[in-house]
Order: structure tokens, then C-alpha cells, then sequence
């Protein structure tokens, strides 16, 4: 027995040895032989859980403390083990260890803390480090304030929330990272990227003081920076630099598989439809293992749509659809999704479907109908369907009665000629204004507003004849203002149709003609430089005006008449052919062809043959030969063979080349074929 406790204390020595020296290895190996010299030893079996938290066994640890949990009893091993499931993305097995605990240690806290900011759960989150800072002095005080900082930064950036100032000191290059990246998250872009270019600074000045540090590890460490650099001028709409950066942060090959996954999502942004072949690479890297422990919800959701996008864009429809469904899934009640399977549709012509799944999500999600709707009357508009285009605006409450759609609905229903659906417009957006007006006091019934909207309506109406209808409206402007002439004038004049006497009684309010007249000096109007250009007229002769003579200028000169050209062969002597006119099918010394008789062809046989024989076989061209019959009513129908008669075939006329005129393409001279038979 003695030498068997003398082993476990030299074990014991050499695991506190291996401890200090950082060798959890050999001190897992010497804490076994504990064990198997004293099982179920409390200690040991500790020990061992946390050599194997220090190498990073996590799943081995779990297991040792689910196989001994009687033996070590839970509030012993609560923070290894919660630390275990959090380390294996166990988020909610991790909370649900800690919030077991009765009393939690600051430790302990400080696990719930990353838990809590893991699960999204800020205000939680920001509670528990808050509490630790200002309960706790040792020498982790900076980096609680660096994870209260990004806590700050991400409620700003996914909650959209100004948080209160907790008057962190920007010492060390990360708070200012994480004071930046709050900036951005309140749309303050110049401010951040100052915040960044300090950042920057600071890291390059602590990191250049550790002589072990290279510029490599530098620059991999500022990549972070580079990239939030890339998106603040990405959002400020200087892309060429910030694909620069983002591409030199790719070329780096950081470790950090979340920060590549971001900066390859922006870069395929930038792409959008374009360099597809680019943003196919680059998609490779948001799909790397770990990413979804990495980064936000709503960041992994971008990515997902920037994904279903990009298989549109590379007309890979099936994918497209898979991709968007899956989010439409996880996402019910976002609109997104829904409006990229109507785009694929879309560019597929399925219209009637597109808008069918438009009404369909509306009506289940009426929170996300004013898109969803505005998308629909788009479609509709496409396809010429104007009048529904106005129904479905028409039936978004919270765009209703916006200055916007109002002027919209007029000018389709305008272009419909649909002036009564106009007027009902003008109509119910004047009673609405005036609702208001009575329940909030908002607006004054002499309010811009409210004005603006009676003097378009009045307008609208005379503009297309309803004076009539526009007499209530102008009565309300000219009570508004009794000194506007303009609408005096207009309310007289549509009076005139109705009451003639309350027209005259109105124009008593017309100023007089001599209150109306401008002293205006005309000479000086016309010499001013706005009367630059005037009118010439041509200069008249003296004399034109003088009565002519009688018969003076009524003699017109006659043109001489050219005399028609003959042909080369005209025999004036000879009388022509009387059925000269007359196609050759229907004159009566027609034969027709003679059937039976080859002509000669020509280059028709085989190569180097001439047609020479041919001719001489030819008897009707023979001297001997009969003379062929005369043609009727020929003059020289008896007259000698000898004499050649006058040929009556019209030389053929030569084509003009014709000219390339404006908007007429040339056509490329050919080149000649090698080779090949033909020539050319």
C-alpha cells in the first residue's frame, strides 16, 4: 500500500508539472494511471476534464462527465460542461446548464453572457456584462468592455436601435472596430469610416511591438478592418474601390470562414447580373462548414438570397426555386423570397402565375401587402392591363391617399380616358384630408395640402369640360384667396354655363382695365435681349403694286416636244408588225415550241468538250436549207433571201449600280475561295 500512495503522489507531481508547462497531454496520461490506481478519484477524474477541455476534446469531456455525473455531481463540472455544449454549438443545452445553477460565478457569467449574445438575445446580453463590469476588478476588465462593445454594435446593426452611451474608452483597436461598426448600423458612414481608418492605426501599432508578430499575421489580422472599410464605401456607392479591398482580403485566405463568407456575399452583390462566372467562385466560399455558427440570422439570410438570385441570374430555374422555397419556409412571413420565385416566373412569361402567387401571399400576410400589391400593379402594367393595375393601388390602404399614388391613378386613368375614375380619385382624397383635418388637426382646411389637392382637381375637370364640377372647388380656392384673378376668372367662366347671373355678379370683383394695364415701354422690350431674333419680311420693289397691261404676263412658253428615240435595226421603208403589241402567245403566227429538239447547251458536257459539232449537224442552218415561211402582211414577204432582214430585238439595258443610301448596310467584298471549283 505504501508504495502504491508514494506512485499516485509522484503522478500527482508530475500532472501539476505538465500542467504548468502547458503539456495536457502527458498529464491526461498520468491522471489515467490515477485512476486506475484509485477509481472514481473526484480529482482526477476533474483533472481530466479539463486536460481535455484544454486540448479541445470536447465531445471526450462530455462524455467523461455524462459517464461519472453521480460521482461529480453537478454544480462541481457546471461550467465545464456548459462550456463543452457551447463550444459544440449546444446553444440551448449550454443556457438551459446555466440557468440550472442556483448561484453563478462570475465565470459563469461571462459564458452566459456569449451564450446569450450567441442566441441573439442582446438586451439579456448587455444586462449580464454591464453587471460583470461593474461588480468585478481583475484583469479581464477590457475584454468584458470589448464584448459589451460588439453587444452595442450588433443592437445597432440588426435591431436598428440607438443604444445609450456607455462611455467606453476607445483604447484598443477593437473597441474602435466595434464603436465603428455601431456607426454603420446608425447610418453614420463617414464618422465610421473614420472610426476604422483609427482602428486600423491602432492595430498596426500593438501588434508591431510583439517582435514575434510578422506583416503577414498583421495583415490577416487588419483584414476584418479592410473588409468593414470595403462595405462602408460599398454603401456609399464607391464600388470599384471596395471590390479592390474585398479581393484583397479573398487573397489573404483568413482563417476566420465567417469574415470570408461576408466579403464573398458583398462581392456578389457588386456582380449582381454580371461577371456570373466570378460570383460562382466566390459563392463557394459561403458555404464553408462552421459559417452558420459564425454569423448572424439576417446574415446568413442574405446570403441565402443573394444564393437563390445568383441561380437566376445563371438561368438555373430548378435551383432557383429550391433555394427560395427553403427560405419561404424558414421565413413565412418575409416578402422576399415570394418576389424572387415571381421574378423567376417572370422571366419565364408566366405572368398569370406570378400574380396568382402575389395575391396569394397578400392575403395570407395582409402586414407585408403594400409591397407585395405595388408588385402586382407592376406586372399588371407590363402586361397592358391598366384599369386592374388601378384597382389593386387602389385597394393599399397606406398608400391610398399619398400625394404619389394619387397623381399615378390620374395619369393611368388618364391614359384609360377614364375621366369619372379620375375625378373619384380627386374626390376621395380631398374627403380624407378633410377627415383629418376634423379629427387630428393636422392639417388646417387652408393647408397646403389640402389646397394643392382642390387646385389639381379643379383643374383636371376644366382641363377635360366639367365646369360644373369644378365650380365647388374653385369657390373653396378663391374664399382662401379673394385676391387671385386667376381663379376669379376660371369660376366666372364655368358660371357661365350654369347661372349667368351669379357669373356677372362675380366679375364686379374684376379688377378695372386701367388697375390691369403695365406701363411697359415697347421700344425698350424689343431692344432687350430677349428679342434678338425678328422676323424679316422680304422687301417690296417699287412698281410690283403698278396694274400690269392687259394680256401683260398671260403668255406662258411653250416647250418643245423631243421626239421619241427608235430602235438601231427601225427600217423606216418597211411596215412594222401590226400585232407588235400583243405577247407572242397571242399572235397568229405563233407556233409554239417545238418539241423534241435540244437545244444547243453549252458548257453542259464534260470538261473541254466544245459545241462546235453540234452546230454544223444542224440542217436548218445550211445554205441549201428552204427559207421559212413569210410573216403575214410583210412587205418583203417575196423580196430576195439574200438581203438580211431587220432585227426587232430590244438591246438589253445596262443596270446602274445601286447606292448604299442613308440606313443601307454595304455588304463586305467577298474573298476568294482556295481550293475549290468555281472560282470564287
Amino acid at each position: 500500500m505504501a508504495s502504491g500512495g508514494g506512485t499516485v503522489a509522484s503522478l500527482w507531481t508530475e500532472v501539476n508539472r505538465c500542467g504548468q508547462n502547458g503539456d495536457f497531454t502527458r498529464a491526461i496520461k498520468a491522471v489515467n494511471k490515477i485512476l486506475h490506481e484509485v477509481k472514481e478519484d473526484v480529482t482526477a477524474l476533474h483533472c481530466k476534464i479539463v486536460c481535455l477541455l484544454q486540448n479541445g476534446s470536447f465531445k471526450e469531456a462530455l462524455n467523461v462527465m455524462n459517464t461519472y455525473s453521480k460521482i461529480l455531481g453537478s454544480d462541481l463540472i457546471v461550467f465545464e460542461k456548459a462550456y463543452c455544449e457551447y463550444r459544440l454549438n449546444r446553444v440551448e443545452s449550454a443556457l438551459k446548464t446555466i440557468e440550472g445553477v442556483s448561484e453563478q460565478t462570475d465565470k459563469l457569467k461571462e459564458l452566459y453572457g456569449q451564450v446569450l449574445y450567441r442566441m441573439e438575445r442582446y438586451d439579456e446580453c448587455k444586462a449580464v456584462y454591464t453587471d460583470l463590469i461593474r461588480n468585478s476588478q481583475d484583469e479581464y476588465e477590457e475584454e468584458r468592455k470589448t464584448n459589451l462593445s460588439a453587444v452595442v454594435a450588433a443592437m445597432s446593426t440588426w435591431e436598428k436601435s440607438s443604444p445609450d452611451d456607455l462611455g467606453l474608452s476607445e483604447t484598443t483597436y477593437e473597441l474602435s472596430y466595434n464603436a465603428a461598426c455601431t456607426l454603420i448600423g446608425q447610418g453614420q458612414l463617414t464618422e465610421a469610416m473614420n472610426k476604422l481608418q483609427e482602428a486600423e492605426e491602432l492595430c498596426r501599432v500593438s501588434l508591431s511591438e510583439d517582435s514575434d508578430i510578422t506583416e503577414e499575421d498583421i495583415e490577416s489580422e487588419l483584414a476584418v478592418i479592410h473588409s468593414q472599410m470595403a462595405y462602408v464605401m460599398q454603401l456609399q456607392g464607391r464600388t470599384e474601390v471596395a471590390l479592390q479591398l474585398y479581393n484583397q482580403v479573398i487573397k489573404l485566405k483568413p482563417s476566420d470562414v465567417g469574415l470570408l463568407a461576408v466579403t464573398a456575399n458583398n462581392i456578389i452583390t457588386i456582380n449582381k447580373d454580371q461577371n456570373v462566372f466570378d460570383s460562382k467562385k466566390k459563392v463557394k466560399l459561403t458555404n464553408a462548414d462552421g459559417v452558420e455558427y459564425k454569423l448572424a440570422k439576417k446574415q446568413l439570410q442574405a446570403i441565402e438570397f443573394n444564393k437563390a438570385l445568383l441561380a437566376m441570374y445563371t438561368n438555373q430555374a430548378d435551383q432557383c426555386r429550391k433555394l427560395s422555397s427553403g427560405l419561404q419556409s424558414q421565413n413565412p412571413g418575409h416578402p422576399r423570397p415570394v418576389l424572387i420565385q415571381v421574378a423567376q416566373l417572370c422571366r419565364e412569361k408566366q405572368h398569370s402565375k406570378a400574380i396568382e402567387l402575389l395575391q396569394c401571399f397578400a392575403d395570407q400576410h395582409p402586414e407585408s401587402a403594400s409591397g407585395i400589391k405595388l408588385t402586382m400593379a407592376q406586372l399588371y402594367l407590363t402586361q397592358g392591363h391598366v384599369t386592374k393595375a388601378c384597382d389593386i393601388l387602389r385597394s393599399i390602404e397606406d398608400f391610398k391617399h399619398k400625394q404619389g399614388m394619387i397623381s399615378a391613378l390620374v395619369t393611368m386613368y388618364n391614359h384609360e380616358e377614364d375621366i369619372d375614375s379620375a375625378i373619384d380619385v380627386f374626390s376621395q382624397a380631398i374627403h380624407v384630408c378633410v377627415c383629418v383635418t376634423i379629427c387630428f388637426h393636422s392639417n388646417t382646411p387652408g393647408s397646403s395640402i389640402h389646397l394643392a389637392l382642390v387646385r389639381e382637381a379643379a383643374n383636371f375637370k376644366l382641363k377635360y369640360g366639367r365646369k360644373k364640377e369644378a365650380i365647388s372647388d374653385l369657390e373653396q380656392l378663391w374664399k382662401q384667396n379673394t385676391n387671385d384673378i386667376h381663379t376669379l376668372a376660371q369660376l366666372i367662366s364655368a358660371y357661365s354655363l350654369v347661372d349667368q347671373d351669379k357669373a356677372k355678379s362675380l366679375s364686379k370683383h374684376l379688377p378695372s382695365p386701367e388697375s390691369m394695364s403695365f406701363n411697359v415701354d415697347v421700344d425698350e422690350l424689343e431692344n432687350s435681349h430677349g428679342a434678338n431674333y425678328v422676323r424679316k419680311k422680304a422687301a417690296k420693289v417699287p412698281g410690283d403694286n403698278l396694274p400690269k397691261e392687259q394680256g401683260q404676263g398671260d403668255v406662258k412658253k411653250k416647250r418643245k416636244k423631243k421626239k421619241g428615240k427608235l430602235p438601231k435595226n427601225y427600217d423606216p421603208t418597211g411596215n412594222p408588225d401590226q400585232e407588235r403589241w400583243l405577247p407572242m402567245r397571242e399572235r397568229t403566227y405563233y407556233r409554239g415550241r417545238k418539241k423534241g429538239k435540244k437545244k444547243e447547251q453549252v458548257g453542259k458536257g464534260t470538261q473541254g468538250a466544245t459545241s462546235g459539232a453540234v452546230s454544223d449537224l444542224d440542217a436548218s442552218k445550211t445554205a441549201n436549207s428552204p427559207p421559212t415561211s413569210p410573216r403575214p402582211g410583210s412587205a418583203q414577204a417575196s423580196a430576195s433571201t439574200s438581203a438580211p432582214a431587220a432585227s426587232n430585238v430590244v438591246p438589253p439595258r445596262q443596270q446602274k449600280p445601286a447606292t448604299a443610301g442613308p440606313g443601307a448596310r454595304k455588304k463586305a467584298p467577298q474573298k476568294k475561295k482556295k481550293g475549290g471549283k468555281g472560282g470564287w
